[in-house]
């Protein structure tokens, strides 16, 4: 990172920068051992009475004593990737709403409020597009309100990563006490190379047999009693886990059935929703004893295939930071970060705290 200027270390951001991408270098403080700078960027979100503070690419608020400055500038917003279809955020956040989609849902300005009877965060936490229409403290208060009425934890669900999501946000809502849960990476790839996949070993190292359910993944309109009990979010199914499986514009549900020892039972599941050119994948489960044999791949290009006839050409797919081995299964299949979210919590009983 390359702060100097003439041989000389220099801060060249001001206040007047908050809003935009900055990277700053400063003093730790540390003892014997420890090192003397660490780096930050991200967007500064505000610089008030001495203090700065950095919201970093994953949601993350760093505050920084001015006095600690070593060196500071504004860097320019990360470029769109070139890989996989174009896409800002936005469009993203409303295909990826109407693909699971709330039960309820009512309008704070550009904030859509969402619940679904506590079935999965997505379809209980505020989606914030835009403005919510009223100062944002009334805004919190009216959200953690209408929650508490239907039992549920006020949540906010903020896009971060891309010069067009929430870092401002992001800041305002630490800075108030709502806590950060979940982070999740949204990604994107071309469909057709997906549907290939079908195609090749799918992804099962040199010198494995393929899996004898190859090209046996069935497609359904509904879950079935198997794929609902292999889908480990659901427990018992109610009936609001079941509107917002199947709802969205177009859904398909995909089963590989096991053999051999395993009979009986699903190997492998997935759920896939079309809408216009997206095509947007969920739980993509595999039975642990029969895992390492490309069953998750199979399930994805069955999927893809179904999608492509139906007129879609991108794929995106959320998947959890912590989710190690699902994030190297998509990095495999061509899947690269478009930007990422978070939720932030409001501690109970504090209101717009």
């Amino acid at each position: 990172m390359e702060f100097m200027t003439g041989g000389r270390a220099e801060v060249r951001i001001t206040p007047a920068d908050v809003g935009k991408r900055v990277s700053v270098r400063r003093r730790t403080g540390g003892g014997p051992g420890s090192a003397a700078f660490t780096d930050t960027v991200g967007v500064l979100t505000s610089w008030d009475a001495g203090v700065l503070s950095i919201t970093r690419r994953n949601g993350e608020c760093v505050e920084i004593d001015e006095s600690l400055l070593v060196a500071a500038k504004v860097v320019p917003a990360e470029p769109a990737r070139r890989r996989g279809p174009a896409a800002d955020a936005r469009e993203l956040q409303e295909v990826a709403a109407r693909g699971w989609p709330a039960l309820e849902t009512e309008r704070l300005g550009d904030w859509a409020l969402r619940a679904a009877g506590g079935f999965t965060r997505r379809a209980n936490s505020v989606l914030p597009l835009g403005e919510p229409g009223v100062p944002l403290d009334t805004a919190l208060e009216r959200i953690t309100r209408w929650y508490g009425e239907r039992g549920l934890p006020a949540l906010i669900v903020v896009a971060t990563g891309r010069a067009d999501t929430g870092e401002q946000l992001a800041a305002e809502l630490d800075r108030r006490g709502w806590t950060a849960e979940r982070h999740t990476s949204v990604r994107i790839a071309a469909l057709a190379p997906l549907a290939d996949t079908g195609a090749d070993t799918m992804g099962v190292p040199p010198g494995r047999a393929k899996p004898r359910a190859w090209g046996m993944a069935a497609l359904a309109r509904e879950p079935d009693a198997e794929w609902l009990g292999m889908y480990n979010r659901t427990g018992e199914p109610t009936p609001d886990a079941l509107k917002v499986l199947t709802g969205g514009p177009s859904v398909w549900f995909a089963t590989v059935p096991s053999a051999g020892p395993h009979a009986g039972r699903p190997a492998a599941i997935g759920r896939v929703v079309v809408d216009g050119r997206w095509a947007g994948f969920s739980a993509i489960e595999v039975d642990p004893a029969q895992r390492r044999q490309g069953l998750a791949t199979l399930v994805m290009a069955a999927l893809a295939e179904r999608a492509l006839q139906e007129g879609a050409s991108a794929a995106y797919l959320q998947v959890e930071d912590d989710n190690i081995d699902g994030r190297a299964l998509y990095d495999r299949l061509g899947f690269t970060e478009h930007h990422g979210y978070h939720y932030r919590r409001a501690l109970p009983g504090d209101g717009a705290r």
